[in-house]
């Protein structure tokens, strides 16, 4: 199992290697980091929770053109490759299929232990100091405005709004950031979570305080 691990971390440092900022291999390591530290707390399958996490962010479909198929596809390619059991590679394939927010309004299709964890930890990851870090690195990828006043958060998108919004980088801490403290699965997630969530509000007090010029 060690073997496997480590070949999947090679093959995840090649495919993401040039990948935006806040979506490339220091991101998954840090989840798969953050997954195997909650994972002792949990009863989970620590194999399943370490592939998960690895592969959970192989190909965001996000950055090809909106299609989630690629990620579940070329992960699950890369698995039978290491002839990995099939119970495990479905597991795997699931836990990529349901982990995203989606804006938040849609049913997740899939649970397990171990997508609970994986979930957390890639959430406790968009929130807090590389929360905010990896808002406006993706917010200046997409060229998008940093705040307008006139342009209000969105908070009843459908997953296709969710995914096509061009709206500046602050809405999306409403849209999505502020609203994951509540949406932990894990006891050791919502602690850490409410850390986190607290640091994000002193920032946007901060900078709402900066952006009208009080000095």
């Amino acid at each position: 199992m060690d073997q496997i691990i480590s070949k999947t971390i090679d093959f995840v440092k090649e495919k993401l290697a040039g990948a935006e900022g806040g979506h490339d291999w220091f991101h998954t390591q840090r989840v798969f980091r953050n997954a195997r530290s909650i994972a002792k707390e949990e009863d989970a399958d620590l194999f399943v929770i370490s592939l998960g996490a690895l592969l959970h962010d192989i190909a965001d479909s996000k950055f090809h053109a909106g299609d989630e198929t690629v990620g579940p596809k070329v992960a699950k390619e890369f698995l039978e490759h290491l002839h990995v059991e099939e119970s495990v590679i479905e597991h795997v394939i699931h836990i990529i299929e349901n982990i995203s927010f989606k804006g938040g309004n849609v049913t997740q299709k899939f649970k397990s232990p171990e997508l609970d964890v994986i979930q957390d930890a890639d959430r406790l990851d968009a929130i807090g100091a590389v929360g905010i870090a990896r808002c406006f690195n993706y917010g200046g990828f997409k060229n998008r405005a940093l705040y307008d006043p006139d342009i209000a958060p969105n908070l009843r998108m459908s997953k296709e709004e969710y995914k096509t919004s061009t709206a500046p980088t602050i809405n999306h801490f409403y849209e999505k950031l502020l609203l994951l403290k509540d949406r932990m699965n894990t006891q050791t997630g919502k602690k850490l979570a409410l850390k986190r969530h607290t640091y994000m509000e002193g920032f946007l007090e901060q900078f709402y305080k900066e952006w009208e010029g009080e000095l």
